[in-house]
C-alpha cells in the first residue's frame, strides 16, 4: 500500500507559507522562496540575540561614562579603580545606579578614586 502524502505536504506548505506572510515580493508567495527564507530568518534571529548582548553593553557603557565624566572621571579610570578596590558589580548594575540612585553611584565612584590614589 503506497503512501498518499497530498495533506502532509499540504500542510508543511501552509506552515512556511504562514510564517513568510508580510515578507516583500515573491518571498511571501511562493513556497520555495518562503522556505528558504524562513531558515534564513532564523539565522537572523539566532545573531540577532547574540548581537543584542553587545549592544547593551555598549549602552550601559556610555552611560556609565558619561555619569561618571560628570564627577570628573574617565570610565576606564572608574573600573580600574573599582577592580583595585576588589568591588564586584557589573555594568548593567552601575549603569542602572546611575541612572536612578546617583548618590549610591557617587559612592562608588570614591570608592574608586580612593583606591587609584592608593
Amino acid at each position: 500500500m503506497r503512501v498518499k502524502r497530498a495533506m502532509t505536504a499540504r500542510k508543511k506548505k501552509k506552515m512556511f507559507l504562514k510564517a513568510a506572510k508580510g515578507y516583500s515580493g515573491a518571498i511571501g508567495r511562493r513556497y520555495r522562496l518562503a522556505k528558504q527564507q524562513f531558515y534564513k530568518s532564523g539565522v537572523y534571529a539566532y545573531t540577532g540575540r547574540k548581537d543584542k548582548k553587545g549592544d547593551f553593553r555598549r549602552l550601559w557603557i556610555t552611560r556609565i561614562s558619561a555619569a561618571a565624566r560628570a564627577e570628573g572621571m574617565r570610565y576606564n579610570e572608574l573600573i580600574h579603580g573599582l577592580k583595585i578596590a576588589n568591588v564586584n558589580i557589573n555594568r548593567k548594575m552601575l549603569s542602572d545606579l546611575a541612572i536612578s540612585d546617583y548618590d549610591s553611584f557617587k559612592e562608588y565612584i570614591d570608592i574608586a578614586k580612593k583606591a587609584l590614589e592608593a
